[in-house]
């Protein structure tokens, strides 16, 4: 279900460029097809990365208080990784409270990463510089050399192929866990 239309795109709304929200519909529409629902409405003020929200499996995203449009992958990234049995009741709230959150958490990491590698974007646009406690660099590293430990992580839950104990990430086999 897609009602972007909800919102009206003003040029002076936020300060990102066109080739940002070009990459942003990307996401979206990746995000659609694999199974991962997006809703356009308004998200409330406390909500962990401005403009972003997750609601039993949802991402919610409220265009006008979006600070970076990358962290949608992100986002994407805890609802893809937590069993599939988990995923319709997740929430912003319920992520926090996981039992594997840590775990998880460094998963959403390299998966956001290997989305980007899959759509062809700039992996800065998900781990900008004013996110990860200033890790971006890091990970983004560290993923490209398959190093990053969220990868091997991917593996252990079935995302990525075990070809001669050498995982295949940043190519997944599959987006959502079982």
């Amino acid at each position: 279900m897609d009602n972007r239309n909800e919102f009206v795109y003003l040029p002076c709304m936020n300060n990102y460029d066109h080739d940002d929200m070009e990459t942003f519909d990307k996401c979206v529409d990746f995000l659609n097809a694999i199974g991962i629902h997006t809703l356009f409405r308004e998200v409330e003020n406390d909500s962990f990365l401005p403009g972003l929200s997750i609601e039993n499996g949802t991402i919610v995203v409220d265009i006008n208080q979006l600070q970076h449009p990358g962290d949608i992958l992100h986002e994407a990234g805890h609802i893809a990784v937590v069993p599939a049995k988990d995923r319709s009741r997740l929430t912003a709230t319920s992520i926090i409270n996981r039992t594997n959150r840590e775990a998880e958490e460094m998963m959403a990491i390299a998966w956001s990463y290997a989305v980007c590698i899959y759509l062809e974007i700039d992996p800065y646009f998900v781990f900008h510089a004013e996110g990860y406690r200033n890790g971006g660099v890091y990970i983004v590293e560290s993923c490209g050399n398959n190093t990053y430990f969220g990868s091997s992580m991917l593996q252990q839950i079935g995302l990525t192929t075990d070809e001669s104990k050498t995982s295949s990430f940043p190519n997944l086999k599959q987006w959502l866990r079982n």
